[in-house]
């Protein structure tokens, strides 16, 4: 009697244990997930915008805090500009002063230009009729010799008087210098001309100089964009719309060149970089889809695609949540959210991928 009740009992042990073995199986097959789906997680991650200054100086102001959201150009901080400021007022003083003085010597070249061809018409003018005052003087004199000739002949017969024959010869004589005069005058004339004429290479140097105070003037007009340029990378914009990350400095603090001193995350533009392991990744293909479920909305899984997936195996990660995952070699995965509604999605936060590589495989909530 005894021993059949242990029989019996041992029959029970048997079937409990039965019954637990296959309720732990179909617990395990109840966590699996389909055929079709692999099961991955990560974190959300994005592309970092590092905000740098581009030129050194103190930060007068700080208008972003970190986890503001900011637009493209908007202002995050402002460094001090009076000694830029300062150098840009110097410089655009030294441009009017250029603009006035090339002005001035425009004027100048083109009074010049118009006073050398005056100039010049009168010294053609005055070599004409010098030389046409020559032409009569030499006629008088020519006439005025045979005068004073002829009428020496005939005071020496005493068909005339002395004194005509004297008359005439004086009257040759002043013929004489009166040619001479003009010949002095013609070469005269002649050489005012000259001078006239040097008015064409007064002209190319005037014209000269003043390209080269427009050369000034423009050397003065880039000093200007250069001071403004410097005055306008004082004041630092965002780079594009995001999330404030990070935020690197305070007001009263000198920064220099290059410094980062915001981060910011595109909150439209995020991802979640999963790890799967060796046996999956042959089955994941660029452009699949991926249901990502975050801890905060339950329920309402964001939709995916997987763009980048990584050519070389790594070991897992410690974030990966099971010691044993750790030690395999897995491959990074890169899934892009389609959408953020309401910006739920944010760097750092913890999320799980439900990958789909079979097109027929039904979505199911991830099961781990």
């Amino acid at each position: 009697m005894e021993s059949r009740k242990k029989g019996m009992i041992a029959a029970v042990l048997v079937l409990v244990m039965a019954g637990g073995i296959a309720g732990y199986m179909m617990f395990v097959r109840e966590k699996t997930m389909p055929q079709g789906l692999i099961l991955a997680n990560g974190r959300i991650e994005g592309e970092t915008l590092v905000v740098a200054a581009k030129v050194p100086g103190r930060i007068k102001a700080v208008h972003a805090a970190e986890g503001d959201t900011v637009e493209k150009d908007s202002v995050l901080a402002e460094l001090d500009d009076s000694q830029i400021r300062a150098k840009a007022d110097q410089a655009r003083a030294a441009l009017a002063a250029a603009r006035e003085g090339h002005r001035a010597a425009e004027k100048a070249l083109d009074l010049l230009a118009r006073e050398t061809v005056i100039q010049n018409a009168k010294a053609e003018a005055s070599v004409a009729n010098a030389r046409a005052v020559l032409t009569k003087a030499k006629a008088q004199e020519t006439q005025a010799g045979k005068d004073a000739a002829r009428y020496r002949e005939l005071a020496k017969d005493g068909s005339i008087g002395r004194q005509k024959a004297e008359q005439a010869a004086l009257a040759y004589e002043a013929a004489r210098n009166d040619r001479l005069s003009a010949e002095a005058a013609v070469r005269v004339a002649e050489k005012q001309r000259e001078d006239a004429r040097l008015g064409g290479l007064r002209i190319k140097a005037k014209t000269a100089e003043t390209v080269s105070i427009g050369a000034r003037a423009d050397q003065a007009n880039a000093a200007v964009a250069e001071a403004e340029s410097v005055l306008a990378d004082l004041t630092i914009k965002a780079p594009g719309q995001g999330v404030v990350t990070t935020k690197i400095t305070n007001p009263g603090e000198v920064t220099a060149a290059g410094s980062p001193l915001f981060t910011l995350v595109n909150l439209d533009d995020l991802y979640l970089k999963v790890f799967v392991p060796e046996k999956d990744i042959g089955r994941l293909k660029l452009g699949q889809k991926a249901k990502i479920h975050l801890d905060s909305m339950p329920g309402q899984p964001l939709d995916g695609t997987v763009k980048t997936i990584a050519t070389r195996a790594e070991f897992t990660p410690k974030e990966v949540q099971t010691p044993d995952e750790r030690v395999k070699l897995v491959y990074a995965v890169k899934i892009y959210l389609d959408k953020n509604p309401g910006h739920a999605a944010t760097p750092g936060i913890p999320a799980d991928a439900v990958i789909r590589w079979d097109e027929a495989a039904e979505w199911c909530e991830p099961r781990w």
